[in-house]
Order: C-alpha cells, then structure tokens, then sequence
C-alpha cells in the first residue's frame, strides 16, 4: 500500500505505528493529529522531518477538514488511532469521550466510504479501514473467568469504554450496510517510551524520581494484561495486510499483572537503577479511594491472530519493563510533566 493515513499518529501508539511505518516500509504515511495533551511531535522522532511522513493538524471531529484530507491525498489505507483514551478523565468529563471516540469515528468512516465508493475496481478490492479499539470494550472478568475472546459480547463500564464500544458498532454497521472493507482490532494495556505522562508506568517513574507517594487505586488487586508498543503496532500492520475485513482481532501480552504488581515491579526495577538511599521505592505506595465502576480484570485470548495471521510477540515482558523505566530514567523532561496534570489523572489509571 503506497499510501497510509494514520489519525491520531502523534499519540503513544500512533506515533510507535508510524516509526515502524517509516523506518520498515516504503509507504507514505499521512500522520492527522489534533495534538492535544496526549499527542507530540517529539514523539515522531527519525520520522517527522522524513520525505515520505506528511503531518496535518486537523481534528477528527472536523468532517469537513477531513473530508478534504481524504480528497486530497486519496490513501490506499486508513489506520484509525485517535481517541480520547483515559478512563479518570471519561469519568470527570464524558462529553469529549462522545465527541472524538463516537462522533469523530463517524466521521472517519464516512470520508473513507466516501473515497472507497470513487475507486476503480482493483483499487476499493484492496482498501481497508483498520479501527484501533481496546480490551474494555467487553467489559470485566472475575478471577476465574476465561479470557475475552472476538465473540465475547460488549459490556463496557466506564464511558471510556463506552465510547470506544460504540465506535466498534459504527465500524461494524458501515461494513455491513455499505460494505466498507473495516478490519478492528481490540488491544490490551500498551507500555514502552513516549506514553503520556500521566499513565500508569510514567507517572510511577516520575513520583518515585521526584519523591511523591504512588498511588494505587483501592488494594491494588485489579488485574490488566500488558503487551509492549511496538508488539502492537507489528499486530496492526499485520492485521492491515491480510486479515479479512469484518473481522476483529484481540491483541494480547500474556503478561496480567494485577496493578499492584506493576507498581512493585516498577519500584524493583527504580531501586536497581536509582536507588532512593532510604529504602525500597515500594514505601512509596499509597493505597487511594477506588475509582468508581472500576473493572476487577480483563485478559483477552487472541490466538485468532496468532493461528490465521501467524503474528506473535517478540518483546520478554521483563526486559522489556526494565528498558521501558529505564527510557523514562533517562528522559526526564518527558515525565517531569506528570507533576502538572490535573489531580484526577494523577490517580494511578492503567489507561
């Protein structure tokens, strides 16, 4: 595919995505970001000033701006990334959730099925639109539970979720009623470099280095599973390149971690690499009022992806951990930030 859009390609995985996308193929990627707190250029880093990377500011709620992109550059491809993705910041403020996640992701089908509908043949045979969704959408799990699989039903609980459950029925709806060739892809928690701030990892690494408590929702028991970034992005690309359309791929990481155990596994990783001098980096652990409608745990089966596409994961949990804190150690005016953010999102979210 010679040419990719990619909305939402200056945020954590879609600036990742498009590094992989220029440094590993030859296709021209159209980046579309609005850059709001969770989107930066700097992330774009090897790939920003690259001849085949053209970055457009324009807000995916903004039909008509997107419209015209679509129009003018008439990609091979679209990889939808841009949301609102913070569950705490959904739950002090819904409104944007809707806006973006539900209404800017009609508007992204629409500016594609109108360009698909224009295609010659061999053309619309080959275009897809890749929607980018996450594991929240089928709501939690007790602890006995098997894992989500592609055919567990959407229960969404917080309006995060919520909104990204009701993308993936608009998305499911455009292929069936027009036929829009739609692939979409339900991921676990992402880690590695670049996250914003105030998610889970960074903002860890950030209180421990300035010395402020960490703080764990309720007793720290909720469970996520982790899948490293740039494992993801290999899942979207493969995904994009031969899944069929209509069908929705889980990503997974093998790796469920209840938040607790992320946190003191942080806190080993920090006392080998910058030791605090007056204990453990665990002391810092503050235990917090729980966050309402919190989910107990999500794990999700993807051997979907594994058996028809034959992607697997490449990153070792741990080491990958350890690079990931280290890269943080070693970018502090990428975390110092999280000092700013508002007090309902310094709350440790796994999201």
């Amino acid at each position: 595919m010679d040419t990719l859009l990619v909305t939402g390609g200056a945020g954590f995985v879609g600036s990742a995505l498009v590094r992989q996308l220029i440094g590993e193929t030859d296709s021209t990627v159209i980046n579309v970001d609005s850059l709001t707190y969770a989107g930066s250029l700097e992330t774009l880093e090897g790939a920003l000033n690259h001849p085949r990377h053209v970055f457009e500011r324009v807000d995916i709620r903004d039909r008509d701006a997107l419209g015209r992109l679509f129009a003018q550059y008439r990609p091979d491809a679209v990889l939808h990334l841009a949301a609102e993705t913070h569950v705490d910041r959904s739950i002090a403020e819904p409104a944007a959730f809707i806006e973006t996640n539900v209404n800017g992701t009609a508007n992204v089908l629409e500016a594609a099925r109108v360009l698909w509908s224009e295609l010659e043949a061999e053309a619309r045979r080959t275009f897809r639109v890749l929607h980018v969704s996450t594991d929240e959408v089928y709501g939690d799990l007790g602890p006995d539970d098997a894992p989500f699989s592609e055919a567990t039903p959407c229960a969404p609980n917080s309006p995060y979720a919520a909104s990204k459950a009701a993308a993936d029925h608009l998305v499911r709806a455009w292929h069936r009623t027009y036929g829009l060739p739609v692939l979409i892809t339900r991921s676990c928690n992402n880690y590695g470099p670049w996250q914003v701030p105030e998610k889970l990892i960074p903002l860890m690494v950030a209180n421990a280095v300035a010395r402020r408590p960490l703080p764990v929702y309720g007793t720290g028991a909720n469970v996520r599973e982790w899948v490293h970034v740039d494992d993801h992005c290999r899942a979207l690309r493969r995904v994009l390149e031969a899944g069929a359309p209509g069908r929705i791929y889980n990503v997974g990481g093998h790796a469920g971690l209840s938040n607790l155990e992320i946190v003191e596994a942080i806190c080993a990783i920090l006392d080998r690499r910058a030791p605090r001098g007056e204990g453990s980096h665990a002391g810092l652990v503050q235990f917090v009022a729980d966050r309402p409608g919190h989910d107990r745990r999500y794990a999700v089966d993807d051997e979907r992806i594994g058996s028809e596409l034959g992607w697997q994961r490449q990153e070792s949990f741990d080491a990958a951990l350890e690079a990931t804190v280290r890269w943080y150690l070693e970018h502090p005016e990428w975390i110092e930030p999280a000092a700013a953010v508002p007090e309902v999102a310094r709350i440790a979210g796994e999201r």
